[in-house]
């Protein structure tokens, strides 16, 4: 049978024997769990709160929604919108993408070369991601091309239970469900800061968003090893859909915590530009994902991004950060990467 896992490990041991070059990894911040504990009172919110007729109780929800990503950056929300069935037949799909042949993932063609692994950039094991993903823009789900020319050829039998037409309809229907839910909070979140209504909505294009499906494989060599190296998001708002296994931890005050999942509950979290385009009102916080020793763990997240041309300022003054564009952000991100080894990010753009 033809192997679907990456070469993780030859990758991170290789990094390993290079001890002179890289800082020992039981040293790092970054990677100790030291810091780390377990919350259990990570917001949750009950959206069904905004579909009230009372005008209090729709208000009291927004105003948690607000309260929540100035002083977490992150919160849970259930009663979302999507179903369980849908959120199922997602998970079901995913699955069955990643036990793809590596070969396949890697050169095939598959998902349009939307297939990513491991961390090209990384010197140093405290820079390398223990998983493997595809980034989806939006835009492209519905394309016949986007799967590949190795369906049509049928040169892996195995991946015909991965259904071309099945898993499209399923894609653009959840990505279709995560928009929509990421707009309703977002236009939430800019409103409250005194913006006029759609003004975010003109900025966000759906050309930039996408999806990014993870798969994090079982690690042996250590819990201390990285799904996800530390790093906030390059977007406005992200919604995360995750299983049971756990793994995520956030940065709260000088302490990373542990994401303790909830069943058919989305996670959502503040990403860079919200952060400036609030004037740091609202807090994009710094977030990770540990390994398992014994189970993979899957996710799926949805990024609400604006056109690359789009103009990021402050929505009032003095503002914190200069003006700047999507596009000149994200090159200036993935130049600091390719350099360091680490997002700088928004510390960049400081006045």
């Amino acid at each position: 049978m033809l192997e679907s896992n990456p070469p993780l490990l030859r990758h991170f041991e290789a990094l390993l024997r290079h001890p002179a070059e890289i800082p020992a990894l039981e040293c790092d911040e970054r990677q100790s769990g030291e810091f780390m504990e377990e919350i259990g009172q990570l917001p949750l919110i009950d959206l069904n709160g905004l579909k009230c007729h009372d005008v209090m109780e729709r208000l009291a929800c927004s105003t948690r929604i607000c309260r929540a990503s100035s002083e977490w950056g992150f919160f849970q929300v259930i009663n979302h919108g999507i179903s369980s069935e849908l959120l199922r037949k997602m998970k079901r799909e995913q699955v069955k993408l990643f036990q793809a042949p590596f070969e396949m993932k890697v050169s095939g063609g598959l998902l349009n070369n939307s297939y990513t692994w491991g961390t090209t950039t990384a010197t140093s094991p405290n820079q390398f991601s223990w998983s493997e993903a595809f980034h989806i823009p939006l835009t492209e789900i519905s394309e016949e091309t986007y799967y590949g020319e190795y369906f049509s050829s049928l040169r892996y039998n195995l991946i015909l239970s991965f259904s071309t037409s099945g898993n499209r309809e399923v894609m653009k229907e959840f990505a279709a469900a995560m928009s929509k839910l990421a707009r309703l909070l977002a236009e939430i979140l800019s409103e409250n800061l005194g913006s006029q209504k759609g003004e975010l909505e003109d900025l966000c294009d759906e050309s930039t968003c996408f999806l990014r499906l993870n798969r994090y494989p079982a690690c042996q060599i250590s819990p201390e090893v990285f799904g996800l190296v530390p790093h906030t998001d390059s977007d406005f708002l992200t919604i995360l859909c995750q299983d049971q296994v756990g793994g995520l931890q956030l940065k709260k005050g000088s302490k990373w915590v542990a994401v303790k999942p909830i069943q058919d509950a989305l996670l959502v979290n503040i990403g860079d530009l919200f952060q400036a385009w609030s004037n740091d009102v609202y807090k994009s916080v710094e977030h990770k994902v540990m390994v398992n020793r014994k189970t993979e763990r899957y996710s799926i997240a949805y990024f609400l991004c604006p056109s690359y041309d789009s103009l990021i300022a402050s929505f009032k003054e003095p503002s914190i950060y200069r003006k700047f564009t999507f596009g000149e952000y994200r090159k200036r991100v993935q130049e600091d990467v390719k350099k360091t080894g680490y997002k700088i990010g928004l510390q960049r753009f400081l006045l």
